[in-house]
C-alpha cells in the first residue's frame, strides 16, 4: 500500500488554498499528458493526479478526506507504537508464579477467545458487504451503510487489540499470538483501504481491501491451527 496522498500527490501543501490546488493540477496535468509533453507524458500518473484533483476540489469531499487522512496518520502512529509495545513486552516477558498451564489456560480464555470472535465477525462480514455494496455502488444509501459497517468493524479492531494487549502470550502460544497480531495489523490496514473508496469511488481500494483481509484470514487460519 502506498504511503502517498492526494496532496502529495498533487504535490501542495495539506493547507493550500483551493486556488493552490486548481493552479498545481492545471501544471501536472500540462507535464504529464501525452497532448501536451511527449517527454514527460504518464498515463498512469494523469490517473493519479485526477483522483486527487477530485476530491481536492470539492470542500466537503476535501473536507472527509482531510479527517480519514487524520485518522490514518494516527493509526499508523498507534501501529508503530503496538509494535515496539509488543516486542518490549516479548522481551520483558517473565514466568510468573502461576503454573505454565493455568497461564495457557488464562490466555486462551481471557484473551484468545475473545479476539478470535471479533476477528470472525470482521472477516466474515466483508463479502456480504461488498455484494451489496455492488447492486448499486454510488447509491447514497447503500455508501452510508457501508460506511456504518466499517465503523462497526473499526469499533470491533480496537476492543480486539486492547483484548490482545491485556495479557502477554504464554510462551508456548507465541506462534498463535504472532498470527493474531499480524491479522489484526492486516485488518487494520485493509479498513483503511475500504474507508477510502466512498471519497473518489474508486474500486481498487476496495480490491485492496478484500486482498488484505484474505491475508488477514489466513493468517487467523494458522492461528486457530497453531491452537489446536
Amino acid at each position: 500500500m502506498s504511503d502517498s496522498n492526494h496532496y502529495e500527490t498533487l504535490k501542495v501543501n495539506p493547507h493550500a488554498s483551493q486556488a493552490e490546488i486548481k493552479q498545481a493540477y492545471r501544471r501536472l496535468v500540462k507535464l504529464f499528458h501525452p497532448d501536451s509533453n511527449q517527454e514527460t507524458a504518464d498515463h498512469e500518473e494523469i490517473i493519479k493526479i485526477n483522483a486527487a484533483y477530485e476530491v481536492l476540489s470539492d470542500t466537503q469531499s476535501r473536507r472527509n478526506y482531510d479527517q480519514t487522512l487524520q485518522y490514518s496518520q494516527k493509526a499508523r502512529v498507534e501501529r508503530q507504537e503496538r509494535t515496539h509495545t509488543a516486542q518490549k513486552r516479548y522481551k520483558s516477558t517473565r514466568q510468573s508464579g502461576k503454573d505454565a498451564d493455568e497461564k495457557v489456560e488464562e490466555w486462551l480464555r481471557e484473551v484468545y477467545q475473545p479476539v478470535n470472535r471479533l476477528l470472525c465477525n470482521i472477516l466474515n462480514s466483508l463479502e456480504s458487504q461488498i455484494e451489496q455494496l455492488a447492486a448499486d455502488p454510488f447509491d447514497d444509501e447503500l455508501i452510508e451503510e457501508f460506511q456504518e459497517y466499517l465503523t462497526v468493524c473499526r469499533h470491533d479492531l480496537k476492543l480486539a487489540q486492547t483484548t490482545f494487549r491485556s495479557l502477554p502470550n504464554p510462551p508456548s502460544l507465541a506462534r498463535a499470538a504472532a498470527h493474531i497480531y499480524y491479522s489484526l495489523n492486516q485488518v487494520g490496514d485493509g479498513l483503511e483501504e475500504l474507508e477510502f473508496f466512498p471519497l473518489n469511488y474508486d474500486d481498487r481500494y476496495l480490491h485492496t481491501g478484500q486482498e488484505l483481509f484474505r491475508i488477514a484470514a489466513r493468517l487467523h487460519c494458522e492461528a486457530q491451527a497453531s491452537v489446536g
